[in-house]
């Protein structure tokens, strides 16, 4: 026990004047400071915003009203949600040939993939029923 309390005493002493002797003092030297503006924030990490979605739904419903310019629709799983979409002109196409067998009427089984940002109905699917 008398050594490590011998070891401590003259050891600690020379401990310290070593490290004072490695170690380089804080003296002043010479360089210019850094100065750092404060005004301007630091990004660590720019935000990238979402892509935006460029392919088309899917609406699946049943045909409220259809004619050459648009279509109305409500949707197959939820009655209250009620969907107006204007065709594209090859959709227009398409629903005027439709239109000149008969038309869709009210009820039939429409999809229609459309460009969510314009809600434009670029093609549609259905089996219109027959005629009245």
């Amino acid at each position: 026990m008398k050594f490590f309390v011998r070891l401590a005493c003259c050891g600690l002493p020379l401990l310290l004047v070593a490290t004072g002797m490695v170690c380089p003092s804080a003296a002043a030297q010479g360089v210019a400071p850094i100065v750092v503006d404060t005004t301007v924030p630091i990004v660590i990490k720019a935000v990238k915003p979402k892509p935006k979605p460029t392919g088309l739904t899917k609406f699946e419903g049943f045909v409220l009203h259809a004619n050459t310019a648009q279509i109305t629709a409500r949707a197959k799983n939820d009655e209250r949600s009620i969907q107006t979409f204007s065709l594209s002109q090859e959709a227009s196409n398409k629903m005027q040939k439709i239109v000149d067998k008969g038309g869709y009427q009210w009820g039939d089984k429409v999809t229609l993939y459309y460009d969510p940002a314009t809600m434009k109905a670029s093609k549609f699917k259905g089996k219109p029923s027959k005629p009245i």
